[in-house]
């Protein structure tokens, strides 16, 4: 398995300032993976309909692009940093475990308090608010786009370049049908095409943020390494399991969606061990 735990010498050596540029990296690698939502919204400037069934499978792609990084990309470096650190199975295994329910229990603590929009659920939050409807809907992106832009972060941010990478790649890759299906809402609402791509390719820039947060935190303070690959991995799981599952079956198409869920997670998996 990969050892996540510390900085190369030969990285120290190449960068010479190793915090400052694994932030910039973290930065970078964060930006590219939130630029993807424009990416995947792409096909509304030329598309005048996108069929369900297709939206609900490339939403279970991404979902299951998700769930593998939660796992191979953030939970076992998360294990490996912390029995590399403390040498003990028990204490890693403790330390992820917390990591991964204070990840899950934050986003729903976010979600649960926080007045947000969704385009087919509606209002959730807190019931009264004088936020216009842009506003709540900017906050619901926050919430499901900020813990991936920390999960791509936090990869750089342990000195591992590879997992860093990879968890943009797989983010990045997730996020293409992530913007697709926004602007497919917004279409679907009456909003123009243009409008409906620049608001979801807008959704994305929320990432670099949680992504220069998750590397600084562990670029300049290594023991929080293990915590904050368990906890962007929670976090990641709860999106996933609130979010987006339920919206991929909600329209009858379970198995065209298990399917790309199926298909992400192995893609992502093989992307995982053949750059890692």
């Amino acid at each position: 398995m990969r050892k996540a735990g510390g900085i190369p010498s030969t990285f120290v050596a190449l960068l010479g300032r190793p915090a400052v540029n694994i932030v910039y990296l973290g930065l970078l690698g964060s930006l590219a993976a939130g630029l993807m939502t424009g990416v995947g919204a792409i096909p509304v400037l030329f598309s005048k309909d996108i069929s369900v069934k297709w939206n609900n499978s490339l939403l279970g792609f991404a979902a299951g692009v998700m769930l593998s990084a939660s796992f191979f990309s953030l939970i076992v470096p998360a294990l490996d940093a912390a029995t590399e650190r403390y040498g003990s199975e028990v204490i890693a295994a403790t330390i992820v475990v917390a990591g991964i329910l204070l990840g899950a229990l934050i986003v729903a603590g976010m979600n649960e308090a926080l007045p947000h929009i969704h385009f087919v659920e509606g209002p959730e939050g807190v019931a009264k608010t004088s936020l216009s409807k842009i506003w709540l809907f900017i906050i619901a992106i926050t919430i499901h786009n900020f813990p991936e832009g920390m999960a791509v972060g936090i990869g750089f941010g342990g000195g591992d370049v590879s997992n860093g990478t990879t968890l943009a790649i797989g983010i990045g890759l997730q996020n293409a049908p992530e913007g697709l299906a926004v602007a497919v809402a917004l279409r679907g609402l009456g909003y123009g095409k243009w409008y409906a791509f620049l608001v979801a390719l807008a959704t994305g820039l929320v990432e670099p943020v949680g992504g220069v947060l998750g590397a600084a935190i562990i670029a300049f303070s290594e023991p929080f390494l293990p915590w904050g690959l368990a906890f962007a991995a929670g976090a990641m799981i709860y999106i996933i399991s609130h979010e987006i599952i339920p919206e991929t079956h909600r329209h009858g198409h379970q198995n065209a969606a298990t399917t790309g869920l199926l298909i992400g997670l192995v893609f992502m998996l093989f992307l995982d061990v053949t750059l890692g």
